[in-house]
């Protein structure tokens, strides 16, 4: 058993007998003497796809789910499904499109620190590592004198993610991005 006030993103519990992964955490402590601190937490269902939020006291108590997290590569992809290898017996697997739809846009040849979530021997899911390097393909010229604080632009990446860049960077250069939240982090 495990409390919510204890649970982080990407540890999984069971709700109504299925695994469900935390995606976000937030703690909301209010101002009045007395009032208790609540978690408001955005739960996936790794058989479903469907994500729940729900709003808990933190001595809400939840089973942990019996899953394991293996190292994967990300070995190529089409349009419907991408296939990754396990690094751990080598042995292949795909994930459809429609399973992966959040992680999708960051997986790239080459992406490391990614892991397979699996539960009764099927894979149900990713993990991706908190950031992830991509190529700008497309953006606007770089403006001379153009610095960090200043505006910032639409960049295509490699993978057709499309995220706002400083003005200074410019086609071609490779980027960090924030796999939680979409967003530029820095240079790589």
């Amino acid at each position: 058993m495990i409390k919510a006030s204890d649970l982080k993103k990407g540890a999984v519990v069971k709700i109504d007998g299925d695994p469900h992964m935390v995606e976000t955490v937030s703690v909301h402590k209010p101002s009045a003497r007395g009032a208790v601190t609540l978690y408001k937490i955005r739960f996936r269902n790794l058989k479903s796809k469907r994500k729940t939020d729900q709003a808990l006291r933190g001595d809400d108590m939840f089973d942990e789910a019996d899953f394991e997290r293996r190292p994967v590569q990300y070995l190529y992809g089409d349009a419907s499904s991408i296939t990754f290898m396990d690094l751990q017996d080598y042995s292949q697997f795909s994930l459809a499109k429609t399973d992966i739809e959040d992680e999708w846009p960051y997986l790239s040849d080459g992406i490391e620190g990614l892991l397979s979530i699996s539960t009764e021997g099927r894979v149900m899911g990713l993990e991706m590592p908190s950031f992830v390097n991509l190529a700008i393909v497309e953006t606007r010229p770089s403006m001379k004198g153009g610095s960090v604080t200043a505006r910032t632009k639409p960049a295509t990446l490699s993978t057709g993610l499309v995220v706002q860049v400083p003005e200074y960077i410019a086609s071609g250069e490779i980027i960090r991005v924030d796999t939680r939240t979409g967003e530029f982090a820095s240079k790589a």
